[in-house]
C-alpha cells in the first residue's frame, strides 16, 4: 500500500468510526473510479455529487429493507456507473 492507499484507507477508517459504521467494506477504488467517470463524463463537480449521491441511494435501501449493504451498493453503483458512461456518450450530461 503507498502513502496515497494508506492516507484514503485511514481516512476512510475514521470517517467510518466517526458515523458508528466500523467494519463497513468500503471499495475505495471503485468509489474513485465511480468519481472519475462522473468528473469526465459529465463535469468535475458532478464527481462529489455522483459518489454522494450513491450513497445516499444505498443507505435508504439497506435501511428500508429492500436490499443488503453488498447490493445496495452495488446496484446504486451500477446505476450511476451507466449513467455516467451515457453522458459521456451522449456529450451531453443532461
Amino acid at each position: 500500500m503507498d502513502d496515497r492507499q494508506k492516507l484514503l484507507h485511514d481516512w476512510t477508517e475514521k470517517l467510518l468510526a466517526a458515523y458508528e459504521i466500523d467494519g463497513t467494506r468500503v471499495d475505495i477504488d471503485a468509489v474513485l473510479g465511480l468519481a472519475g467517470k462522473a468528473a469526465h463524463g459529465v463535469v468535475r463537480p458532478a464527481a462529489p455529487l455522483t459518489t454522494f449521491v450513491v450513497g445516499y441511494a444505498a443507505g435508504l435501501a439497506v435501511g428500508s429493507g429492500q436490499a443488503d449493504e453488498a447490493l445496495a451498493m452495488s446496484s446504486a453503483m451500477a446505476v450511476a456507473d451507466a449513467l455516467c458512461a451515457e453522458a459521456a456518450a451522449d456529450g451531453d450530461p443532461a
